[in-house]
């Protein structure tokens, strides 16, 4: 079973930066879409950014201007560069990798904690 690792969360001070990436721990098919998604305390999970094989982006509002999702497409990583930092981006973050087309997939990752203080 193959498992995303993430890295890169942890405590900021506000309008401060953090980089997080993902990769899998094995060898997976090229996936359609790579995305990141975060979950705050008493909330629901919802999209931060998502990236497609061909490199089309998608970004909630509230991170527009601020954050930046990329890919390594050889290497299967998504990285999210997250600048300008509020405190309401406090959340744990996680990414996800899925594939449409056979060998199909969708894998979530164990979850970064992102805490942005004053």
């Amino acid at each position: 079973q193959v498992q995303l690792v993430e890295s890169g969360g942890g405590l900021v001070q506000v309008g401060g930066s953090l980089r997080l990436s993902c990769a899998p721990s094995g060898t997976i098919f090229s996936p359609n879409f790579m995305g990141w998604y975060r979950q705050a305390p008493g909330n629901q999970r919802e999209l931060v950014a998502t990236i497609t094989n061909g490199g089309s982006t998608n970004y909630a509002d509230s991170v527009k201007g601020r954050f930046a999702i990329s890919r390594d497409n050889a290497k299967n990583t998504v990285y999210l560069q997250m600048n300008s930092l509020k405190p309401e981006d406090t959340a744990v973050y996680y990414c996800n990798v899925r594939r449409l087309s056979p060998p199909s997939y969708n894998y979530w990752g164990q979850g970064t904690q992102v805490t942005v203080s004053l």
